[in-house]
């Protein structure tokens, strides 16, 4: 888990595709010496070329991919390591399934911002799986953070560095007065 303040939090950084969860999440776990993972890389060939296709995954889809996610955070804290984690998260049984199967506390940070700025951002990549076209199913699908998930929303329009320092402050003060 990620140190904060010597306690050890296990991040996600949550958001629908633009947000650029893998951004921050890297920065995330290069200040807090923490192994990075990044969720996209976990969806089978089949779930990346439907989506790559225009087809939104259903709830069946992304369950064995949650499992694969939370796998992987079980592993990185049996082996010592800590762990901040890109993944979308979009709903809040996708966040309970990643706390349970997990095993672990984990904080998330929701990167947020408007419909018209996340389209841009991701008409501005390449190479990447996700057209601007699922943009639509992905902001349907969203459930916010709610209260007693342990998370915090960051807004896309900070700079990167920014964004990283309010993510590590708004975790510390939470994990430690839990």
């Amino acid at each position: 888990m990620a140190r904060l303040h010597g306690e050890q939090v296990a991040i996600v950084v949550m958001g629908v595709a633009g947000s650029g969860k893998s951004t921050l999440a890297a920065a995330l776990a290069e200040r807090l010496g923490a192994v990075f993972i990044e969720a996209d890389h976990l969806h089978s060939p089949d779930a990346r070329a439907r989506m790559a296709s225009g087809v939104p995954l259903t709830d069946d889809d992304r369950r064995p991919w949650l499992a694969r996610v939370a796998a992987s955070i079980t592993d990185a804290d049996a082996a010592g390591h800590a762990v901040v984690v890109a993944c979308s998260a979009l709903r809040r049984s996708y966040r309970d399934a990643l706390r349970r199967d997990s095993g672990t506390d984990l904080a998330f940070v929701h990167l947020h911002g408007s419909e018209a700025r996340l389209a841009e951002r991701i008409g501005q990549r390449a190479g990447h799986f996700m057209p601007a076209t699922m943009l639509a199913s992905q902001l349907a699908t969203l459930e916010c953070l709610e209260a007693d998930e342990g998370g915090h929303v960051v807004s896309i329009e900070l700079p990167i560095g920014e964004a990283a320092d309010l993510a590590v402050t708004l975790i510390s003060r939470s994990w430690t007065n839990e």
